[in-house]
This record gives structure tokens, sequence and C-alpha cells, in this order.
């Protein structure tokens, strides 16, 4: 568990679980780069992911909450 998931109170389980039940899927600002707009404890969360499709997996590059 990294030190952004300590501060934000959540675990790997949780957030694989956000980005799988993601409301919107829209591309970010950098080319490659995804964000995933979730919801949890009530929040409106955006979680930054990257594919990579040679290695066939999903790097989540950040995630934080965002005013409703």
């Amino acid at each position: 568990m990294n030190k952004c998931m300590v501060l934000r109170s959540f675990n790997e389980v949780e957030l694989r679980h956000r980005r799988s039940v993601a409301i919107v899927l829209r591309p970010d600002q950098l080319p490659g780069r995804w964000v995933a707009e979730s919801r949890w404890r009530r929040r409106h969360w955006e979680i930054i992911v990257e594919p990579d499709e040679v290695a066939q997996v999903v790097t989540v590059i950040r995630a934080y909450p965002t005013n409703p």
C-alpha cells in the first residue's frame, strides 16, 4: 500500500472495485491515459489509469476525490 492510499483511507482491493464499477471512462489530458469516474463512500472520485497493451495490464497512476 502506498502513502497516497494510506492518506486517503483506502486499499488496493477497494481501488480495484471502484475502477471496475466506474460510471464514466474518458480520455485524460495526457495521451494514452484515461480517467475513470467513480463513487465511493458517497464521494465522487477520479482514477487516472494507463493501459499497457503489450503486458495486458492497467496501471493506476493516481486516485483522488473530487467535488460532487
